[in-house]
């Protein structure tokens, strides 16, 4: 049994919607408040997105910090099947895995044409549909550059997204198939979701899942977040980065600065 008033040694965070708008940078105060959390827990963002997101919407954003601080942050793009740590000058590489060949090829191949055969294959698009992110395949209904606005108008109610999720996922019953933002499906191993993700900061930083926090904005049972809750890894819902910023202000306070 998890004992939910113990402070956490861990607090991991989804990207999208929870630390900043899809595929937008960070508020500034998101930034410093998380620095502010590094100098006293581990901080880890596990997300879909690949490490160059990463690196535009946070990293390249945070304020000036003790080196000490940036090395407890844990960077897990693509749910964990990729690992970076920082140091004062570089993102360094814990591993890097990666789909085979033939796994992204049919997962391409089945992906593009549920997407043609439901009708969601849409011919304005900001950017790239499909992204082969080496050890996930992303389905972007929009493109991976389109406003937060049209995204969010495509598929309010995730109908559309979910619908295609389940088509894709009954041609590749080998591979994972799953909702990602707000207009992505995300194609990995089986197994991998933000819950494996989880599984991956315990066995890398040492720190039981009891001991862990996680902070999300899609802990619903059709959310990309719900693994995690799944799991039984305490769990705390937003709904967008404001939410998220009055969090942490309640929460740091109560997390000794270490010494």
């Amino acid at each position: 049994m998890v004992d939910r008033s113990t402070p956490p040694l861990l607090v991991a965070f989804d990207l999208d919607d929870t630390l900043a708008p899809s595929k937008s940078q960070i508020d500034p105060r998101i930034g410093e408040l998380l620095i502010a959390l590094a100098e006293r827990v581990e901080v880890a963002i596990i997300s879909g997105g690949q490490l160059q997101q990463f690196t535009t919407q946070v990293v390249d954003r945070l304020p000036d910090a003790p080196a000490d601080a940036l090395a407890r942050l844990h960077l897990l793009p693509t749910c964990g099947t990729q690992y970076y740590r920082l140091t004062a000058d570089d993102v360094v590489t814990v591993y890097k895995l990666s789909l085979t060949d033939d796994q992204k090829s049919r997962a391409l191949a089945a992906v593009e044409g549920e997407a043609r055969r439901l009708g969601l294959w849409e011919s304005e698009t900001w950017g790239d549909i499909l992204e082969d992110r080496g050890s996930q395949i992303t389905f972007s209904a929009l493109g991976q550059q389109a406003p937060v606005a049209a995204k969010t108008a495509w598929d309010p109610t995730g109908e559309k997204k979910n619908r295609l999720r389940a088509a894709v996922a009954a041609l590749l019953p080998d591979l994972e198939v799953r909702s990602g933002g707000s207009t992505s499906v995300d194609i990995t191993e089986r197994g991998i979701d933000k819950a494996y993700g989880m599984r991956q900061l315990a066995e890398q930083t040492g720190i039981s899942l009891d001991d862990m926090l996680f902070v999300g904005d899609r802990l619903d049972p059709d959310g990309n977040d719900y693994p995690v809750l799944a799991m039984g890894v305490r769990c705390q819902a937003v709904d967008g980065w404001e939410d998220t910023v009055a969090y942490l202000e309640q929460l740091i306070p109560t997390l000794p600065v270490r010494v």
